[in-house]
């Protein structure tokens, strides 16, 4: 026998929908006058516009455009105590003000819950007839994206996808009311809901859900919907009252205990342009605001100072009444970095730059020492991060991504645990299984029940609300979790920070049971290390020229030079802004890239200005040129100089460098020492004719011959074989004569590939791609360019599919790397573009390098866990190796690559149809290289070569006194960053770390070391001195340990 009858089932299911359409009664009409602009007003600036009448029907809106609505209503004598809420017809998102200030949201237009857009809106709980409140409502029009469901199209036909709303006429004006809100019949929907809900979950047998079906047929027999509005008030609170023997029932002993905060999550830009998110912003958290003020309890976290500094600027007003609402304890500011960034692709010194610009904000700003790195979207987790979140002072990490798993991926084992890096640092960390919960009984059981962790677990962090233009919480998720604090077939609710949640776990449990080692790999999303790929480029290249703006600020510092810290500070933050998980993944919309490449390309610039400045300040003599190397090694490099260079060049010491003209240009290959400034004045021809005698055997210039099989490319240090397509039919490096290329095969193939992902076309990389591929390149040819010198190349031109490419093939004299400098006009829909290059080297796992490091991963398909992995992320090189020799690829923008059976294949481009129809369609331009070795990897030059690739010597006019900044005496040791200290003070600070997973103990030498050196964390606290002497230190480094010293003046 059931507990409950399928009739009164029925029943109860029409008195909860007749109650919800007895939650708000309309007695007046918004009369709206409007403007359109394309502008972002303020609303002092809108209030100064001249409106239009316009009544519901109106029809108004072109893409990108904006609508501002006015009116002003009175309360009428009906409403007399009343709690008074507004319902907006705006047929869009809006954000709403009342009265000059910042109000609310006409949230998302796809909240499932219809009264989920009046309940939060109330004007007044209390209402006085007489009262006057003016509204003012900005509405975005929209855009169009295409989109068939979870951003993806799936295949496409031509002609579709095309917008279905009329342009000038996108939104129509609905008929937008004000109204009671019956709070009575509200509060008794509730417990109903809560206790129908408890009762689906509950076996059928047990007496819980016996108790719960006689409480809810009451409710159905006292509640009579047909009489008058008293009437019906009253037997609400009747039956309230008889519900409330089953909505006091408590938990047992072992309930578990579930710890809950409001969030929103607001994408800083994603399926909208940067504009829509600073008006996403304000009614975010203005709506916010105003559940905090009714629930004392209620806690809502927001991350991100950026979304902080775009309130501030635009919403002064309301960015006051938030920092009044952090002082309290309900609004919390937390999170630790500048953004949400996606830390797979950032560079190291970037991410650490997120937390020292996050956590300073939040302490100058707050008065808050955020502890909490908030992720809950990122996707994937570097294993750099433990170690770079304890140096920044970050306790714990809060995130969930790794469990969306909808494309059969791995099952994360854990919530509650010990995250350990690759340098064995270990940070707690809990992981929910999504952002975006609700709070009601079968959403919260549903959570336990699908746990992953089964043991060691008592309590859960709940992170809830509508994000990304919901609005965030609503009424509904608070007052569930009022009702749950401890009711009989639900988990123990609470509300409390993320923090206070760790700091209450640690005290009841101690740290977690259970350790997780290596990075957080999330099996989804592997098209974000490809998607949008000049921005990647972009990015890389900004955080390039940040670095070596530091390193020759310091440089020039020392000669009086005043390095612009303020406006350092600014590029900065635009950098880690554009890093966010939506824009550097290239999972937005067009419009965002067009915004972002112009401010990046402009910050590029501005970086090059204040080098160029900082290097004239260390350059006394006009004439000749300076060579400038910016890493901590020693290499030879060949460099591009000035035609008046065409007769040779010289040192200051007077060694003659033999200059060759290569095209139209005049090369020259160098030798460089760490951090150093080499000057080069013009020699005359006899001179350079007589170096250039000097090397008879050649050992020193690179040749192009003729072969059977195609051209040869040879210098002293390595040979490579091209046939008539551009593809490498044999790679020996001359100090082992060991071929690389396995017979049969070839290297530097371009392969097409059908790619349609089922799900978030952008993000991901249809798992099956290898078995969709397409014809490669065509119409092929190859063609001798310069063929002895510095520099010799071959000029590949051909078309794949319906692109074009040219390819310049590289080999410097004295390089043990060959380049593949390639353009592409790419025009491609839904394919996937790779190069791949077989090996032959029987390795279980590849090499990919990650910030301040490496990680290991499967270069082969045996067990799920490896196929999982067929697409990871690398930086500057991957490799493959066992104990004899080994080979790599090294890049200068690319992150995507596959590893499987002896060949790294590269990812160059994909072409997504949504959230942008042909993303990537234009012109691209990005080198990748090969290079090998003999012995193992920790004997390989994989580290040096990839910087190297990506860190070009720098060539300005003007001389001066050559020097070497710094240097250190191991090869595995890197000095990644010289930069002047964040507080202004003139110290210096110096990071480096250890790059190839060796115990090392190391030697760095510096004119720098002039005044007391200090170890300091990332933040740049100081922590010990150290013992400085001739300007040698001494320093042991555990593997992949990343060290920070601050050199006082």
């Amino acid at each position: 026998m059931k507990t409950l009858s399928a009739e009164f089932k029925d029943r109860i299911d029409h008195w909860l929908r007749t109650l919800q359409n007895d939650f708000y009664e309309p007695v007046g009409k918004l009369n709206w006058e409007m403007f359109t602009t394309m502008e972002e007003l303020s609303l002092e600036e809108a209030m100064t516009r001249e409106y239009t009448p316009v009544e519901p029907g109106f029809t108004w809106g072109h893409t990108w455009e904006y609508g501002w609505f006015r009116t002003t209503i009175t309360i009428p004598e009906c409403c007399k105590g009343k709690r008074v809420n507004l319902d907006v017809k705006a047929d869009g998102e809006a954000t709403i003000f009342v009265n000059g200030k910042s109000f609310g949201t006409h949230r998302a237009e796809w909240v499932h819950v219809p009264h989920h857009y009046i309940v939060d809106n109330y004007i007044t709980t209390n209402a006085c007839p007489g009262e006057t409140y003016t509204i003012y409502m900005e509405v975005y029009a929209g855009h169009y994206f295409p989109n068939y469901r979870r951003c993806a199209t799936g295949p496409v036909l031509p002609g579709s996808y095309t917008d279905p709303k009329t342009e000038g006429a996108r939104l129509t004006l609905g008929n937008s009311t004000f109204g009671i809100w019956n709070e009575d019949a509200y509060q008794l929907y509730l417990d109903v809901e809560t206790l129908r809900q408890i009762h689906s979950l509950e076996p059928e047998t047990s007496l819980r859900a016996a108790k719960i079906a006689e409480a809810l047929e009451k409710f159905t027999l006292l509640v009579d919907f047909e009489q008058d509005r008293e009437g019906r008030t009253a037997d609400y609170i009747k039956a309230r009252e008889a519900l409330r023997p089953a909505m006091e029932a408590v938990n047992g002993s072992s309930a578990p205990e579930f710890f809950c905060v409001g969030n929103a999550h607001l994408d800083l830009a994603w399926l909208w342009h940067f504009a829509e998110t600073r008006r996403k912003t304000a009614r975010t958290f203005a709506q916010q605001l105003r559940l905090i003020e009714e629930y004392p309890e209620y806690r809502f976290i927001q991350s991100q100072p950026v979304s902080y500094e775009m309130c501030r600027e635009n919403y002064p007003e309301l960015f006051e009444r938030i920092k009044a609402a952090i002082a309290k304890g309900n609004w919390i500011a937390d999170g630790a970095m500048w953004v949400e960034p996606d830390t797979n692709l950032a560079g190291g010194e970037a991410l650490i730059r997120q937390l020292l610009h996050g956590k300073r904000y939040y302490k100058e700003e707050f008065g808050v020492d955020s502890e909490v790195l908030w992720l809950p979207d990122t996707f994937g987790y570097t294993g750099a991060l433990p170690q770079i979140l304890k140096g920044c002072k970050v306790k714990y990490l809060v995130t969930q991504k790794i469990f969306w798993t909808y494309n059969d991926g791995e099952n994360f084992p854990y919530h509650y645990f010990n995250w350990e890096g690759i340098d064995g640092t270990q940070i707690v960390s809990f992981l929910p299984t999504n952002y975006e919960y609700r709070t009601d009984p079968t959403e919260m059981v549903g959570v336990w029940r699908k746990r992953s962790q089964v043991r060691d677990l008592e309590n859960f962090l709940i992170p809830f609300g509508y994000g990304d233009g919901g609005g965030g919480p609503t009424r509904d998720h608070i007052e569930y979790i009022i009702r749950e604090k401890n009711l009989e077939g639900t988990p123990k609710m609470t509300m409390c920070s993320p923090r206070e949640f760790f700091e209450y776990m640690d005290k009841k449990h101690g740290k977690p049971v259970n350790t997780y080692k290596g990075e957080l790999y999330f099996t989804a999303h592997r098209g974000t290390y490809t998607s949008q790929a000049f921005i990647k480029k972009l990015n890389r290249m900004n955080e390039l020229a940040l670095r070596d703006m530091e390193i020759w600020g310091v440089a020039a510092a020392g000669r009086g030079y005043e390095y612009p810290l303020a406006k350092a500070d600014e590029l900065w933050k635009k950098v880690l802004f554009y890093q966010f998980h939506d824009i550097l993944p290239g999972s937005g919309i067009a419009r965002i890239y067009h915004e972002v490449e112009a401010e990046g390309l402009k910050l590029n610039e501005i970086a090059g200005q204040i080098i160029g400045d900082e290097l004239t300040v260390l350059s006394d003599n006009k004439n000749g040129v300076s060579v400038w190397n910016s890493l901590s090694f020693e290499r030879t490099e060949t460099i591009t100089l000035p035609e008046e260079f065409e007769g040779g060049a010289v040192t200051a010491d007077g060694s003659i460098i033999p200059v060759t003209k290569c095209g139209n240009e005049y090369k020259a290959t160098v030798s460089l020492k760490p951090f150093s400034r080499l000057s080069l004045f013009p020699a005359d021809r006899a001179q350079n004719e007589k170096a250039k005698q000097k090397d008879d055997a050649g050992q020193n210039r690179a040749f192009i011959t003729s072969s059977e099989k195609g051209f040869v490319l040879e210098n002293s240090k390595l040979k490579a074989t091209v046939d008539n397509r551009g593809e490498v039919r044999s790679f020996i490096m001359k100090n082992s004569g060991r071929e690389y290329v396995p017979e049969g095969s070839c290297m530097n193939r371009l392969r097409m590939f059908k790619d349609v992902p089922r799900a978030f076309d952008a993000w991901d990389i249809d798992s099956h791609y290898e078995k969709s591929e397409v014809p490669g390149a065509y119409d092929i040819s190859v063609k001798p360019r310069n063929i002895e010198g510095n520099e010799v190349t071959l000029e590949v031109t051909g078309r794949i599919g319906q692109s074009t490419y040219t390819q310049v093939i590289a080999l410097s004299a004295e390089a043990e790397r060959l380049e593949f400098r390639t353009e592409i006009d790419w025009k491609e829909l839904h394919r996937l573009l790779k190069v791949s290059f077989p090996t032959g080297i029987n390795a279980t796992n590849g090499i990919n390098e990650i910030q301040f490091g490496f990680v290991e991963r499967p270069a082969q398909r045996s067990r799920d866990y490896d196929k999982d992995r067929f697409e990871v992320c690398n930086h500057r090189y991957s490799a493959l190796c066992d104990n004899s020799h080994g080979f790599a690829v090294l890049n200068d923008c690319k992150y995507g690559i596959s590893m499987n059976d002896g060949e790294l294949a590269l990812t160059l481009l994909k072409s997504a149809s949504s959230p942008e129809m042909r993303a990537d369609n234009r012109v691209h331009t990005f080198t990748y290289a090969i290079t090998a070795w003999e012995g193992s990897f920790a004997e390989s030059n994989a580290l040096y070569e990839g910087l190297a690739l990506n860190v070009p010597a720098r060539v300005s006019t003007g001389t001066g006194e050559d020097f070497s900044l710094a240097a250190v005496d191991s090869k595995n040791i890197i000095i990644d960053t010289i930069k002047p200290a964040e507080d202004g003070s003139g110290d210096i600070i110096i990071r480096m770390y250890e790059g190839m997973k060796m115990d090392t103990y190391a030697c760095v030498t510096s004119m720098l070391f002039s005044g007391n050196v200090y170890s300091c964390n990332m933040l740049e606290e100081v922590e010990e001195q150290l013992n400085a002497l001739d300007g040698k230190l001494e320093l042991h480094f555990r593997p992949f340990e990343i060290k920070t010293i601050r050199i006082t003046k």
